[in-house]
């Protein structure tokens, strides 16, 4: 398992850095000072290692948004921390990853587009009713509509004719979208808050 762990791990930093399609077995396994035949000891080819790479980054990221809910006091304060998560993920992340998963990787692609359409609205709307319970989200959202619409707009920065890489960082580009919500389901209550928690982020 520390073996599959190590390769699952080297995948996921070639696959962000340059997408999947121009990242081999070879290149993977040079990187790692592996022969080719144990990599293919452990996945059976290319998409099976995508889609095994693409399941275990979901997980963690899907068990940090849980870390996130339990270890915050309120509502903005878990999203001050998915934003941080976020950030580590997303550093350095070439945009082509989806676009590649799209065309060359269909499994690995639905097992995202899963994870957006049940665990991510189903987190953002579960943390917008938290906020309203909180007073700190104002009272007449539509949660079906702002949930939907927030897991879409974290995608945006997978489209680089409206993010080129050379131009934008992904994980800023995250952080202002995030952001830009926040402020737009916060009471007046909650823009207090997120001034005391952006206070303390830049400190």
């Amino acid at each position: 398992m520390e073996v599959q762990e190590r390769i699952l791990d080297t995948a996921f930093n070639m696959f962000r850095q340059y997408g999947t399609r121009s990242i081999t077995m070879d290149d993977i396994a040079n990187r790692m000072g592996i022969s080719k035949k144990t990599l293919y000891a452990h996945f059976a080819d290319k998409s099976d290692l995508v889609l095994n790479v693409m399941s275990r980054h979901l997980g963690l990221i899907e068990e940090e948004c849980i870390a996130s809910r339990q270890n915050s006091a309120d509502a903005i304060g878990e999203l001050f921390l998915v934003i941080k998560m976020m950030e580590d993920k997303f550093r350095n992340m070439n945009p082509v990853v989806m676009m590649d998963l799209q065309k060359f990787h269909s499994k690995a692609f639905q097992l995202f587009e899963q994870h957006k359409n049940v665990f991510m609205v189903r987190t953002i709307r579960e943390n917008l009713e938290r906020g309203i319970r909180e007073g700190f989200y104002r009272p007449d959202l539509d949660l079906d509509i702002l949930s939907a619409f927030r897991a879409a707009s974290s995608l945006f920065c997978f489209q680089p004719e409206l993010f080129p890489m050379n131009g934008y960082d992904m994980s800023k580009v995250q952080r202002v979208l995030l952001e830009h919500f926040l402020y737009g389901v916060a009471s007046l209550k909650g823009y207090q808050l997120i001034d005391q928690y952006k206070s303390k982020d830049n400190q």
